[in-house]
């Protein structure tokens, strides 16, 4: 039997599991074997060091590690598998916590949950994506975030002004932001220096940051045009509200959807599923979880309040929802219906036909 008095040649076919709280400086690592907790230590956030400690100390073991889905992304995963060491990404909501492990939470209590979790087989791994959906996804979510920056610098501009006492002239309506409009916002002149600078470097941020959206967009188009994505993208601009861009975000986001077996598997990734809570014969749906892709999620409740507008079906659907629910759940129910129109799509590769009552 493997216990801790096992000689360093005996752990040739057992398992040894590894739990990683992974911090930018840092890790903090649990080992379990199939019996006890081995070792808790922190070491440098190095792939290379882990696998060298495992090897001297643990050799011919089935290593079994994980750490939960975060900033560091999925590079230490990759770096494992290269060296044929199984590594799992786990969303950190899955982790079993006991109330005690909540209200005493720090590095080594999360390394120990997760390696406890390895150990008693109650973690599912989160889907990886390819390295080449991973940097489409974040071309798409660059562009993103790019256009959230030149949100606010509109705003610190808009603020500038009217904490100045500047209004906006008629011709330039509510200030919507046309090119007459920003020239309007250069061209103002001020008694004192300060002011002038101020704006100026506002209005230079501004369009560095749409120089930079156009750049994207030029990018994003380019490769909705590629082999991989051209026809997925086609199919899916023949569903209602789903354009270019809009398309082009599912698709890096989803990856290939024949993955999902069932709608509510998909439904769960997009972050649409409702929390229920039952008990005894009552039964309360509650609101749309937490968990989920919310790019995904935020993107598909867009479509989908203008897919009520063009769709008569979901329309009728949207309809019958209102008189049991406040519209904004009365939405989700749409997106719903949606994602099953995306799913049918892209899996039978069929365009789609405007006007379908399910």
């Amino acid at each position: 039997m493997f216990n801790k008095a096992t000689k360093i040649n005996d752990f040739t076919g057992h398992n040894i599991y590894v739990g990683i709280d992974t911090h930018f400086k840092s890790w903090m690592v649990s080992i379990y074997s199939d019996e006890f907790e081995l070792k808790t230590f922190s070491q440098e956030p190095s792939v290379e060091q882990l696998t060298g400690y495992l090897q001297k100390h643990y050799p011919g073991a089935n290593y079994k590690l994980a750490y939960e889905a975060g900033f560091c992304g999925f590079w230490i995963q990759r770096a494992f598998a290269q060296k044929n060491i199984d590594c799992a990404v786990v969303h950190a909501g899955d982790v079993p916590t006991s109330d005690k492990e909540k209200r005493r939470k720090g590095d080594k209590v999360d390394s120990r949950k997760i390696a406890r979790g390895l150990r008693n087989k109650e973690l599912n791994a989160v889907f990886i994506p390819d390295e080449q959906q991973e940097a489409d996804r974040q071309l798409l979510r660059s562009r993103a975030k790019i256009t959230r920056d030149i949100t606010a610098v509109k705003n610190r501009i808009k603020a500038f002004l009217k904490v100045r006492g500047i209004m906006i002239p008629e011709e330039y309506g509510d200030g919507r932001w046309s090119s007459k409009f920003i020239d309007w916002v250069g061209a103002l002149v001020f008694s004192h220096q300060s002011n002038k600078v101020a704006l100026s470097a506002l209005k230079a941020e501004l369009d560095f940051l749409m120089n930079q959206q156009k750049q994207l967009l030029k990018e994003i188009a380019n490769l909705s045009k590629t082999e991989h994505y051209a026809n997925n993208m086609r199919l899916l601009k023949t569903i209602p509200s789903i354009g270019s861009l809009s398309a082009m975000v599912l698709l890096t986001e989803i990856g290939d959807i024949r993955r999902f077996k069932k709608p509510e598997y998909l439904f769960s990734y997009c972050g649409i599923t409702p929390n229920c809570h039952d008990s005894g014969e009552k039964e309360r749906i509650g609101r749309v979880s937490k968990r989920g892709n919310n790019t995904l999620k935020n993107i598909l409740i867009e479509c989908s309040w203008t897919a009520v507008k063009k769709d008569p079906a979901l329309l009728q659907y949207y309809k019958q929802q209102l008189p049991k629910m406040k519209p904004s759940k009365a939405i989700i129910k749409v997106t719903r219906k949606l994602v099953n129109r995306i799913r049918y799509v892209l899996v039978h590769q069929q365009e789609y036909v405007i006007g379908i009552v399910e």
